[in-house]
């Protein structure tokens, strides 16, 4: 089912920014899953309880929530506002021409994809990794500065480009994340709609919603290897075989050449779990927003 706009509205529905901004928040309550996710792809030699050891060894709960405040919540408030507002009328442009509901929610994910990651995400991804990836730097016996004097730091030495490190990498993932998942979502409701004899316009039960979004979360994993290259790309560690200027490609070469292809893949399972859990806010959930919003 593709978004609506409001009853007699011509233009974009600017409602869409501030329910992807609060939807977005919500997802935030996934940040444990992020963490793990992103301490595994950083560390793609530990396992998933080694990964959980190390993340409880930085306080204990505390470890668990590295990277939410403020970076998470900041970049959570703006891109969900972008994601949806332009994913939206992207998806209603294209259905209205015709385009079937999973290919419309397929441009709609890819295009709101592209301009959250450039128009928000860059820096808050950086430094949200940063602080999670820090860590790394005590293994040398080096004190990890607090979270400001990271970005201070990072910013005096390399300015913008520096803080916005890795948002080509950001861009890919977000734009085959959102692609993937709200064009899968979309076809698991349509598939879910004929395997059920309803109607385009029949709306669907909130539990076959959900399935339809989970299904679409998953799914949305395959690009898995681009999130481990974003971490990568990121992470403060330091290393002469690294390279000082880190590419796409060869920090692709890099993880293959250290971990093979099972690398790509570290921390795949927590991020399966995470993106169900955010897709189901930003696509059902947000679905059920929007509806009510408009009601008003």
């Amino acid at each position: 089912m593709a978004i609506g706009k409001e009853p007699g509205q011509k233009g974009v529905s600017w409602s869409n920014i501030a329910v992807g901004a609060i939807m977005n928040m919500v997802t935030t309550l996934g940040q444990p899953l992020e963490v793990l996710k992103t301490q595994m792809a950083a560390n793609r030699s530990q396992s998933m309880l080694q990964a959980v050891q190390t993340v409880w060894s930085r306080g204990g709960i505390k470890g668990f929530y590295q990277g939410l405040i403020p970076w998470a919540w900041i970049e959570a408030s703006t891109k969900g506002g972008v994601l949806l507002f332009t994913a939206s009328e992207i998806e209603s442009a294209t259905t209205a021409m015709g385009v079937n509901p999973a290919a419309a929610g397929l441009l709609g994910g890819m295009g709101g994809g592209i301009v959250q990651a450039y128009a928000t995400m860059g820096f808050c991804t950086c430094m949200k990794t940063a602080e999670i990836t820090r860590h790394k730097q005590m293994a040398s016996g080096i004190k990890p500065p607090s979270t400001w004097a990271v970005f201070a730091d990072i910013y005096r030495r390399e300015g913008l480009a520096g803080i916005n490190k890795g948002v080509n990498a950001v861009a890919v993932r977000q734009c085959t994340n959102w692609g993937s998942r709200m064009g899968f979502a979309r076809l698991a409701e349509s598939t879910i709609r004929k395997m059920k004899g309803k109607g385009e316009n029949d709306k669907l039960t909130p539990l076959e919603k959900i399935l339809s979004s989970s299904i679409g979360g998953a799914l949305g994993c395959w690009n898995q290897p681009i999130e481990v290259v974003r971490v990568e790309m990121q992470s403060m560690a330091k290393g002469a075989d690294r390279g000082e200027k880190k590419t796409i490609l060869n920090t692709l070469k890099y993880i293959y050449k250290e971990n093979g292809f099972k690398g790509l893949y570290r921390g795949v399972t927590p991020r399966i779990g995470l993106g169900i859990w955010q897709t189901v806010c930003m696509v059902s959930f947000a679905d059920y927003v929007k509806a009510w919003v408009k009601a008003r």
